[in-house]
């Protein structure tokens, strides 16, 4: 008796997926869905070509040169910041740090550690009230 779950041929030749070239079509299997499915493949292959380099040409060199970019960003930005008086010798308009009630975490000075989520000690600076 035949085993159920054995296929009934093997095949002389193991299947390649990744073969270079696309064998041609001859006798009964040339026909239109055969045809279309080696259609299928070599479009498939230069696609993905096709992106690879894309892949590994365009965007690989456009993330450095937006890395590199902000990084003279960030530097121009912190030169800047040099040249800037004190912080507690600058004005403080009516409009900045506004504060009708304090905050159920604190009252949103970094005065004690973890008083505020927000606070950076080298940017923000709230004169108190006098």
């Amino acid at each position: 008796m035949r085993n159920v779950f054995q296929p009934s041929c093997r095949h002389a030749t193991p299947r390649r997926f990744a073969s270079g070239e696309m064998p041609k079509l001859t006798g009964a299997a040339d026909n239109a869905f055969n045809r279309e499915r080696m259609a299928v493949k070599q479009h498939a292959a230069a696609s993905s070509d096709l992106w690879r380099k894309l892949s590994l040409y365009v965007c690989i060199p456009a993330l450095i040169l937006a890395a590199i970019n902000a990084k003279n960003l960030w530097d121009e930005h912190w030169e800047h910041w040099e040249h800037l008086p004190p912080l507690e010798d600058r004005v403080e308009y009516p409009y900045m740090n506004i504060r009708t009630k304090k905050f159920f975490w604190g009252d949103g000075d970094k005065v004690i550690r973890f008083s505020t989520l927000f606070w950076n000690d080298k940017v923000n600076y709230h004169h108190k009230d006098e």
